[in-house]
């Protein structure tokens, strides 16, 4: 790769959070840095604390037309130098039980966790070979371990982190790092947005699923929202980006920040039912099995298999 100060990065989803931290650790390390933003004012903030070395670039990476004229302005600016890091941070999470998420709410997770985060790559990738570049990916630590309320967002996370590793071998040949982060526990603005508004979530269910749902939902909220507050900074993840872009061998993977470790270790170590007693005690809910009406589940005739 190229002396640091000539180096050109793309970061999404830059307006906050741990895009936000990255871009800013970024330029101070002599990035040139083009951050995706969603809002001008947002770009403005990051311009000016920057003092400048930050160049917003606005982008919406669920919509084509905004991804490739952000490609065309950074070719602008870059030239034939190429790209050197593309980092995909953009990213949503909406807690539903799965029972009652609407579809639109399902497919939007997968649009901005999977298909936009593609689309991107395919976008700035000719970029990415002028300079022998490398992409970082913004997977979590969820792509590892579902959790109840959770399965849009891990189920996106998990289908972007296959794409990544199918992606790292497919331009291994060319000499192009493809690296994924794996973030657990950080504590960022973003965190309320994330897990949302317990109450407009629980809103939006029917009466049966208020009923069925309402109070889990709460307590799981509740905890995740401590459990995040108290996390790492943002800016660990962002020193990690910067050496997954610079370092001679970067890693395949990197989990970062609070619980991450054990949270990608545990599923490797704990058969499925221990783990789920784990994860419904960690988040406060009953770890009998058992079902909401007296009607008992038959049990199954002796000599007949019962799946795990």
């Amino acid at each position: 790769m190229k002396e640091q100060a000539e180096k050109a990065v793309v970061i999404t989803g830059a307006s906050s959070g741990i895009g936000r931290a990255s871009a800013l650790h970024l330029a101070q390390q002599g990035f040139r840095v083009f951050a995706g933003v969603r809002k001008q004012k947002d770009g403005d903030a990051l311009r000016l604390e920057s003092g400048g070395r930050v160049v917003p670039v606005e982008i919406d990476v669920t919509d084509r037309a905004m991804i490739a004229s952000a490609a065309s302005q950074v070719l602008r600016e870059v030239g034939e130098r190429g790209l050197d890091g593309l980092v995909n941070n953009a990213g949503i999470g909406t807690p539903a039980p799965l029972e009652y998420m609407s579809s639109e709410v399902l497919r939007r997770q997968f649009e901005v966790n999977v298909f936009g985060q593609v689309a991107v790559i395919q976008a700035f990738l000719p970029l990415i070979r002028r300079a022998r570049g490398r992409i970082v990916n913004i997977g979590s630590v969820g792509s590892h371990i579902a959790l109840p309320f959770g399965g849009a967002l891990c189920g996106s996370k998990g289908a972007f982190s296959l794409i990544s590793d199918a992606l790292r071998l497919e331009l291994r040949a060319y000499g192009i790092h493809v690296c994924l982060i794996e973030p657990g526990s950080i504590s960022t603005p973003a965190v309320d947005k994330t897990l949302g508004d317990a109450e407009a979530v629980i809103r939006e269910l029917s009466p049966e699923g208020r009923a069925r749902y309402g109070a889990k939902l709460r307590e799981l909220m509740r905890r995740g929202r401590a459990r995040e507050k108290s996390g790492s900074a943002p800016e660990v993840v962002a020193a990690v980006i910067h050496h997954a872009l610079t370092a001679r061998r970067p890693r395949v993977r990197y989990p970062v920040g609070a619980d991450s470790r054990i949270l990608v270790t545990l599923p490797r170590l704990l058969p499925d039912r221990a783990l789920d007693q784990v994860r419904l005690r960690l988040l406060g809910m009953r770890t009998e099995f058992g079902c909401e009406s007296a009607t008992a589940i038959p049990e199954a005739p002796e000599g007949d298999a019962v799946g795990a």
